[in-house]
């Protein structure tokens, strides 16, 4: 059996996944056309630092970055550059905390200024999928019940899932057990049990579900070069409701 988090474990996550929503809404003051995604990465490090944490992407595996930030194709991974912000970009920002030897990362797709209705519908199904995703992280329930609802909804809509990129679960390492995908079939998959941390992060293409990796060696982009937006909340799993330690609560204040 996947082991659960004890309350004191979940605590300290709770403060990450709070810690990680704010450096978020941090970020979203300053998301603007003209703006570089390395000056954004700057402002989320410095952030991070003053509330007493250490960025959890930077270093880790050998990311080069506190943020990852991937602008239109770029499915995940992008690496904070000297691009400019344009008007009708859509940029996916992931963030990861490590406070008191635990983890937080959440994610968010923000708009820059005015972007086609076809984009906007993209993010807002891949923001549904998210919460319906949630709606079945209950102990209980298997790891395949998250996967397929998310996969059904985007499918549904249009859009396609993908394959290669999965939420996980969280703890004293950013990845731990179990995978959480994105596709797959109902009933299947580990069981979950209460007190499990998991992320839970639909990744969902505009065009084709096929993906390629930049000579970067973290880059991940669309092969047919259509937008994909991503969206993650780290979750406990409980026995009627999931409880959410990341949120975007307070990214919404600030786009308010």
């Amino acid at each position: 059996m996947l082991l659960s988090k004890t309350d004191e474990e979940v605590e300290l996550l709770r403060q990450n996944g709070d810690l990680v929503s704010r450096t978020l809404a941090e970020v979203a003051k300053h998301i603007k056309p003209g703006i570089t995604t390395k000056k954004l990465d700057q402002i989320a490090e410095e952030f991070i630092r003053s509330n007493g944490a250490v960025p959890g992407f930077l270093g880790y595996s050998g990311y080069p970055a506190t943020l990852c930030i991937s602008v239109n194709d770029a499915v995940v991974h992008g690496i904070p550059s000297n691009y400019e912000l344009r008007e009708g970009d859509i940029v996916s920002v992931d963030c990861g905390t490590l406070l008191h030897g635990y983890y937080g990362d959440s994610a968010y797709t923000f708009t820059v200024g005015e972007v086609s209705p076809e984009v906007q519908r993209l993010l807002r199904v891949t923001r549904e999928s998210l919460e319906k995703g949630i709606e079945k992280a209950i102990a209980g329930n298997r790891v395949g019940d998250i996967s397929h609802t998310i996969q059904e909804y985007a499918e549904k809509n249009g859009y396609s899932v993908v394959r290669e990129l999965v939420g996980h679960g969280i703890g004293r390492h950013m990845h731990e057990k179990p995978e959480v995908p994105n596709y797959g079939a109902r009933g299947r998959g580990p069981k979950l049990v209460e007190g499990m941390v998991i992320c839970i992060e639909p990744m969902i293409n505009l065009g084709t579900k096929h993906i390629y990796q930049e000579p970067d060696g973290w880059t991940i982009r669309t092969q047919d070069g259509k937008p994909s937006a991503h969206f993650e909340l780290t979750v406990v799993i409980r026995k009627e409701k999931a409880e959410r330690l990341s949120t975007f609560s307070y990214i919404e204040e600030v786009l308010r």
